[in-house]
């Protein structure tokens, strides 16, 4: 729900109450050591009851602001204060001679205290310090002595210069709080922007990704893990209406909601193609696609791009096609992993890549597993900033691939995981292992 400015101000006065009160209940039992030097000592019993009922009082606000919340009656109790304190020091200037006795110089005190604790209207200040010279002249002129006219047009010309700083300075503070809250909502707006527009992308991200498939003679497993800031990972698992078996993963450059929409774009565009023509090669899939991509780019005004490996699953082994990350391929027979480094271009970066695609076939027997990976996996650091790097991924892969594919994937993650310090871009793992 939107705060309201009132509520805000009303919220701060509040909380400076609980400072005002504080000072008021120490301040004015203090004080009365003063009086007790500097003072007639026929009136310090007086002065003594005077301080004691105003800490009494003054303490009893303190309580009853601790334990209530704000409102827009909370101003109230600045008005109390002024009144309560600067009362006694009224009543003790009409003891001390009236308008003669320089104790006035306390009201100015109060006037100070009073309205530049509270972050309230300048109108508030303005009444609060009339209230206060008010109750100087009337209870002077009601109760006090003989004056010399000099003396107090001295007291009130420094009364109200005091006052009018008072309602000065308020004013000008009143406006930078009221500045700062409508920036401090502005940021707010726009933080609430930037996180719809992260968690639009993040499900943009992860609402198309595939269920678990199985194909047949394939073992396959895949996930991906969407870092805080998102990016723009893609996998996919791919069985056509004609039984035509597909494997997809890219990476599009940059973050956000673009990225999400471009990674959405390659995914409809895979499926259509491959539906539309399921004899396509990996290469022809991914020059069509790129015709799509390209033009859309353009179309955003983004500068993005996409790696990508498509990836087309036969009795045999598989074809490839595109650039991404290096495919490794473990060897059941000899246990070794061997890298495949993929060829082509990526998509979105010209209009026709079709020259750049070729086609790459991989002979696959028995046990072995293909891993496809985004660099998520590989550049993830540790506190000293070391990468976890494709080494460790190969080496990762050879210990584990006689698990079944969805091992694998646990077991890659939970390394990665326990070698980096902070995830700082998505992770995605695909394990294609062969079965017979």
């Amino acid at each position: 729900m939107k705060v309201r400015f009132e509520d805000y101000l009303d919220a701060i006065i509040h909380e400076w109450l609980k400072t005002l009160t504080a000072f008021a209940y120490t301040l004015v039992p203090i004080f009365f050591i003063l009086d007790y030097f500097t003072m007639p000592k026929e009136l310090i019993p007086k002065f003594g009851l005077y301080r004691l009922a105003s800490t009494i009082i003054v303490l009893v606000q303190y309580f009853i602001i601790r334990h209530t919340k704000p409102s827009k009656r909370s101003f109230y109790h600045g008005y109390l204060v002024s009144i309560n304190v600067g009362g006694i020091i009224a009543l003790m200037t009409v003891d001390l001679g009236g308008f003669n006795s320089a104790y006035y110089a306390g009201l100015n005190l109060v006037i100070i205290g009073v309205n530049l604790l509270l972050p309230w209207k300048s109108i508030h200040t303005a009444i609060n310090s009339f209230i206060i010279v008010a109750m100087y002249i009337l209870l002077n002129v009601i109760w006090g002595a003989p004056f010399d006219p000099m003396i107090l047009t001295n007291n009130l010309f420094f009364m109200c210069s005091t006052a009018i700083m008072a309602v000065s300075i308020n004013y000008v503070r009143h406006k930078l709080v009221k500045q700062e809250f409508f920036l401090r909502q502005e940021l707010q707006e726009a933080r609430d922007s930037l996180w719809s527009e992260m968690e639009l992308a993040k499900r943009i991200q992860t609402a198309l990704l595939p269920n678990k498939q199985q194909f047949k003679g394939y073992d396959i497993a895949a996930t991906m893990i969407p870092a805080q800031e998102v990016g723009g990972d893609y996998y996919d698992v791919i069985e056509t209406p004609s039984k035509s078996k597909w494997i997809a993963m890219g990476d599009v450059s940059g973050h956000g909601v673009d990225s999400g929409l471009i990674m959405m774009m390659a995914q409809t565009s895979i499926q259509s193609v491959i539906t539309r023509t399921p004899d396509a090669s990996p290469s022809m899939v991914l020059s069509s696609v790129n015709d799509v991509i390209r033009e859309n780019i353009l179309r955003l005004g983004s500068d993005h791009y996409m790696t990508i490996v498509v990836m087309h699953l036969n009795e045999t082994g598989v074809t490839t096609a595109g650039k991404h990350q290096d495919l490794l391929v473990y060897r059941a027979s000899l246990n070794t992993t061997e890298v495949i480094p993929t060829r082509g271009t990526w998509l979105g970066i010209a209009d026709d890549i079709s020259d750049y695609l070729t086609d790459t076939s991989i002979d696959l027997k028995k046990g072995d597993v293909v891993l496809l990976f985004t660099d998520g996996i590989t550049e993830a650091m540790d506190k000293e900033g070391e990468m976890f790097g494709q080494s460790r991924l190969e080496n990762t892969l050879s210990q584990h691939a006689n698990l079944p594919a969805e091992k694998i994937v646990d077991k890659i993650i939970e390394e990665v995981r326990a070698y980096q310090a902070e995830q700082a871009d998505d992770m995605t793992l695909v394990i294609v292992k062969k079965l017979a």
